[in-house]
């Protein structure tokens, strides 16, 4: 078992940078998590001593989700944005950043590998199946010192199986006709390690209008040397969705029927396709010294077609966008365990994105006909990104209790545009080179009470094809808006199979800005303060019984802008940001052979618009159940209710673009009740 045993070496030195066992973590975890490696093991955060979580593969696989983002509904304090229109489904956020898509301050890796497209949104995580899934790891906060781009207010990181025997299937089927496959495979003999995935996906969807085909395929091919310090590794991922799209309703067309799909929105389509390449080298060049690179390929390629409105006038809310992103990069990092008291890591990371946007708007018609040529073309350019970043730190243990790791972070981007419509050039915002210090500190009170505390800054960039990222004719210069955060949490075992964390954290943003680049929407929120308390407690009340709960008080504001007519957004809730956000789950074994889940999620309302004048959406509180009957060690049926009490509830945003004849909300509404069985097979 040469992969197994390589992997548990390298994890062994580079999880030593943390010394977890002597100076504390703050680390809970959700379900069993397995030890593998650098790559894949959830315990490395560890030694990041932010607020960190970890959600097993055991607590998913069974799970059945149209969208893997959903998943995180399970997590702490993790805010679901449900848009549901087709391909773009919705994206999790947390630490008071909201999933809207003007605001993306969560990176999102898949195996390690950046999987954030150029506007910061989450798209790639779609590829992702839950039978495939080892684990999910959250990092909260700005000491995170690994990440740059898009790492604003931390970052979820999804581990899939590597190595092992195994052949999984699971077969769903269930509400508004949906049909699921997945099958997992994994060979693991001598020095190779092969893992396979397959998925296919068939919905009605919940609406009208809302058909829904994708499929997924996967592999990765691991191989250690018989010495057992070289590792090399190659993954891969095809992904395809094919969706209808039922449009957003007004509150009148909701009070009618939940579930239509107005006339104008008959043509509205998305198309996704997405790819990811990545080589992986692991070479323990001494007991004391692991060195990890990581190259990749992630493309990207989108073409949705929507209708905002059905106002007659101009031709504004018929849209086609075509996206072509392709990112190119490495990873880097080298740790040393220089000795008892002191570890040094560090890293580089350089990433190339040469991407493609095109916008066209169709003359009015009901519904949309995106058959024939545009009205007229708005977007049209060919643009680049390019990061060049570094970090170093330090896991410095003075005593068995103390553990102190400051850390450095550097960032510099670069980039030009095309505007194929007039020919027009312009380069990126110069930034400079992005300072990031940071530092965190925990202390052992006893070996179940860990007191941590930790400061650090983190940035926002511009994204999009042209102006503002862009510096077209006349456009103005802009800063990076650097986002400075702090958290002062005690993580502690009240009682023997409970563990619980409080944390108390606050992060003050400079020049932020809200920025659509699907859009060209750019909303300056200037400076602004997000803080809040997270509680979180898990606990094995007996061997049959677990239960876990959460429950995160946030408020996000601006303390200082104005919006482009000059009226003051000081003291304004940041829009689309719920103040509290809760959890709880149960686990219980009732026999040998059955198993019950129940888990309910809840969320405030939030403002819709940055001057908060048009009132509060999108609260809700909804309760899931689960049964699992194991039929023979190899067979087991899995049943799901989801929207037990079947809770009416929608995304909404505000609509009032410039197009006219709006303002006014717009409803997303999110399924009722609905069940799904399952059958799964292990060999």
């Amino acid at each position: 078992m040469k992969i197994q045993a390589l992997t548990l070496a390298l994890w062994t030195a580079h999880a030593a940078a943390a010394h977890a066992a002597s100076a504390g973590e703050s680390t809970i975890t959700l379900g069993e998590v397995t030890v593998r490696g650098p790559q894949t093991d959830p315990l490395l955060a560890a030694q990041i001593l932010t607020s960190v979580d970890v959600l097993a593969g055991d607590m998913v696989e069974d799970k059945h989700v149209m969208n893997s983002w959903e998943l995180l509904g399970q997590m702490p304090g993790i805010q679901l944005t449900e848009t549901r229109m087709g391909a773009e489904s919705g994206k999790a956020s947390f630490r008071g950043f909201n999933g809207e898509g003007y605001i993306n301050g969560i990176k999102v890796l898949i195996d390690g590998i950046p999987s954030n497209v150029n506007s910061g949104n989450q798209r790639f995580i779609d590829m992702i199946f839950p039978l495939e899934v080892d684990f999910i790891e959250v990092v909260r906060g700005t000491n995170d010192p690994r990440y740059g781009l898009h790492n604003i207010g931390g970052n979820i990181n999804v581990g899939t199986r590597q190595g092992g025997n195994y052949a999984d299937g699971r077969l769903t089927l269930g509400s508004f006709n949906t049909r699921e496959v997945q099958a997992a495979f994994g060979r693991e003999s001598g020095g190779l390690a092969q893992n396979y995935f397959v998925a296919k996906q068939d919905s009605d969807g919940h609406r009208d209008h809302s058909r829904s085909d994708k499929y997924v395929l996967g592999g990765k091919w691991f191989h250690t040397s018989d010495d057992r310090r070289v590792k090399l590794g190659l993954t891969a991922r095809l992904y395809e969705h094919d969706a209808e799209e039922a449009g957003y309703l007004t509150a009148a067309e909701m009070s009618v029927s939940r579930r239509q799909s107005p006339a104008k929105n008959a043509n509205d389509s998305s198309g996704r396709d997405m790819k990811q390449l990545a080589a992986h080298a692991d070479w323990q060049i001494r007991d004391d010294l692991l060195f990890s690179n990581r190259a990749y390929f992630n493309q990207y390629q989108d073409d949705r077609r929507i209708t905002f409105t059905s106002y007659a006038v101009g031709n504004a809310p018929r849209q086609r966008r075509l996206w072509d992103e392709t990112q190119t990069g490495l990873l880097s990092t080298l740790t040393w365990r220089a000795g008892p008291m002191l570890t040094l890591d560090g890293g580089l990371n350089a990433e190339r994105q040469d991407n493609a946007y095109r916008r066209e708007r169709y003359a009015y018609s009901v519904p949309t006909n995106f058959l024939g040529t545009p009205a007229r073309v708005q977007n049209d350019e060919d643009y680049s990104l390019n990061n060049v970043g570094a970090y170093l730190q330090a896991i410095i243990n003075p005593t068995e209790k103390l553990k102190i790791i400051p850390a450095y972070r550097v960032d510099r981007f670069t980039g030009s545009t095309r505007l194929n419509l007039t020919g027009g050039t312009a380069s990126l915002q110069d930034y400079g080179w992005i300072d990031q210090p940071k530092l965190s500190v925990v202390y052992s009170l006893t070996p179940g009470t860990h007191l941590y505390a930790n400061w650090g800054r983190s940035f926002q960039v511009l994204t999009g094809s042209r102006e503002p990222a862009y510096l077209t004719p006349g456009q103005a210069a802009y800063k990076p808006s650097i986002n400075t955060g702090k958290e002062l949490g005690v993580k502690f075992k009240p009682m023997a199979g409970t563990e619980a964390r409080v944390a108390f954290w606050q992060q003050d943003a400079t020049d932020e800005v809200a920025n659509m680049p699907s859009t060209g929407t750019t909303v300056g929120l200037g400076q602004t303060r997000r803080k809040g308390i997270d509680v979180q407690l898990t606990s094995r009340v007996t061997d049959a019984l677990t239960v876990w709960f959460s429950h995160a008080l946030q408020e996000a504001k601006v303390v200082s802008a104005y919006t482009a007519s000059g009226a003051s957004l000081a003291g304004k809730e940041v829009f689309s940001t719920p103040r509290y956000i809760s959890n709880l789950g149960a686990e219980y074994k009732a026999t040998p052979s059955l198993r019950l889940g129940v888990q309910g999620r809840a969320q405030g309302n939030y403002y819709i618009d940055d001057l908060n004048a048009q009132g509060k959406y999108g609260g809700f509180a909804v309760l899931d159940a689960s049964l699992r009957y194991t039929i023979s060690p190899a067979t087991s049926l899995d049943l799901q209710l989801k929207n037990l009490t079947d809770r009416q509830y929608e995304y909404v945003w505000y609509d009032n673009f410039f197009w006219g004849g709006a303002d006014q909300p717009m409803f997303s509404p999110a399924p009722g009740r609905s069940g799904y069985l399952s059958l799964n097979v292990k060999m």
